[in-house]
């Protein structure tokens, strides 16, 4: 069984318009909401082989914020910038170059990929996901390059506003 847990970056900051897009920081409201997902790993006791986030810094600080969640040391962050550039092929991409002794990789990025990617795999249909939002896909396959062809259970769908106290 190979996991994949898709998650959108927490929200960030559109208040410096001189910033690039990839260079945009996560808010405190993203780390709130941010946290109510880590949370919800937690209970769960969700562990990953492997985090991969892209280089945008909001994806980035959200990868850290993670990373001590589902059992990653943050040095241990894989940035790979084609999470940022690259759509849902892009993702398909990784997922397939993965090495077949990760049983379980979380991938930090944006829409429309995540949800497009998600969308692709999942029985169950996403509007679009929010930031922060986790999106978990078990496939039955002990090979990452057999994904499309494997059967997929959707483990769950979860956004912060879901997890409000």
């Amino acid at each position: 069984m190979k996991t994949v847990y898709i998650v959108r970056h927490a929200k960030s900051s559109w208040e410096f318009p001189q910033l690039e897009d990839h260079e945009r920081p996560v808010i405190p409201k993203g780390v709130r909401r941010t946290e109510r997902v880590i949370e919800f790993l937690r209970e769960r006791t969700i562990k990953v082989d492997l985090l991969y986030a892209s280089h945008a810094v909001r994806s980035a600080e959200t990868a850290r914020m993670l990373a001590p969640a589902v059992d990653v040391e943050p040095h241990r962050i894989i940035t790979e910038p084609e999470i940022y550039h690259g759509g849902t092929s892009a993702l398909t991409h990784l997922i397939y170059s993965l090495p077949d002794d990760a049983e379980a990789v979380m991938i930090v990025g944006h829409n429309p990929a995540v949800t497009d990617f998600a969308n692709e795999y999942s029985d169950e249909y996403i509007d679009w996901l929010p930031t922060s939002a986790v999106v978990a896909l078990r496939f039955d396959t002990n090979h990452w390059s057999e994904i499309d062809e494997a059967k997929v259970t959707t483990r769950f769908i979860i956004t912060p506003s879901m997890l409000k106290n």
